[in-house]
């Protein structure tokens, strides 16, 4: 095993859901990666839409605009451009649903709903978090007071490493279905991804810097039916959380990777490296 473990990838996820975008470094945000979870789909009541409920997000991509807008494309569809959307224009905030959390969003507007209609299939409409810093507060059973996240499932970063990936294949392919393996690292849909570690080090964590950013790692992450959908074909399988269930639960959840809070801003770039501080 190396004994200098490093950052091996970042990606970001402009729109929740939909296909990320691989980067060599990135600005780390109070809230998280630089980008990342500004916007969201919802239905016709404002009810997120992920993965969970439309595995055809994961063929839709959204790539990032100057200015934070985002260019959504998808196969058979015409490219769309979508800019930020001011508050005059949408006529102010309208309440959307995270989970449980109930906050203000701004509509991306009419272009933005059609078009992820028509690749759903179903009424839906897309929304920019304009205001971060004080949108959506962190459960405050993990954060500090102030502490807020974007779009994001719960918290501002999650890291995984590829020892524990290989973990996970290793023992999908002496499983009952080992044809579904081996899988790639997009199942998850981390933000930082970590060589150089043992299998499951990230469980131990509680405390990392990485480069120059300091974090505290407040959580493992239950994983849920997303990371059995084919992020290519948006087909779904079984595993990994058949595998994860019998082999890596943490409490009641099947468990892969850990959940980050960033102590301060900074600039994460591939190759940066990973301090175990706690």
């Amino acid at each position: 095993m190396s004994t200098s473990p490093t950052l091996t990838a970042l990606h970001f996820y402009p729109v929740k859901s939909l296909a990320g975008c691989t980067v060599p470094e990135a600005a780390v945000e109070p809230w998280g990666l630089a980008g990342d979870r500004r916007w969201m789909v919802a239905d016709a009541d404002g009810m997120m839409i992920t993965q969970r409920q439309q595995p055809r997000l994961a063929l839709a991509s959204a790539r990032p605009l100057p200015g934070g807008g985002v260019l959504l494309d998808a196969p058979g569809a015409e490219p769309l451009d979508v800019a930020v959307p001011s508050l005059a224009q949408a006529e102010g905030t309208v309440t959307v649903q995270v989970f449980r959390d109930k906050i203000e969003a701004v509509p991306a507007g009419d272009a933005a709903d059609t078009w992820v209609s028509a690749h759903l299939g179903t009424t839906a409409r897309l929304f920019h978090m304009d205001e971060p810093a004080n949108r959506r507060p962190i459960d405050p059973e993990y954060s500090l007071h102030g502490e807020t996240v974007s779009f994001a499932d719960g918290y501002p970063l999650l890291v995984t490493t590829l020892a524990s990936l290989d973990a996970v294949n290793a023992l999908i392919a002496q499983g009952d279905l080992p044809g579904e393996g081996p899988l790639p690292m997009n199942r998850f849909r981390p933000n930082a991804v970590v060589g150089g570690t043992e299998p499951w080090a990230e469980d131990g964590w509680r405390r990392v810097r990485i480069g120059q950013v300091t974090f505290r790692a407040v959580k493992d992450c239950g994983r849920c039916v997303v990371t059995t959908t084919d992020q290519a074909t948006a087909e779904r399988g079984k595993e990994p959380l058949r595998t994860l269930a019998r082999h890596h639960r943490i409490g009641t959840k099947a468990v892969f990777g850990k959940n980050l809070i960033p102590e301060h801003t900074g600039t994460l770039r591939v190759g940066d490296a990973v301090e175990i501080l706690d």
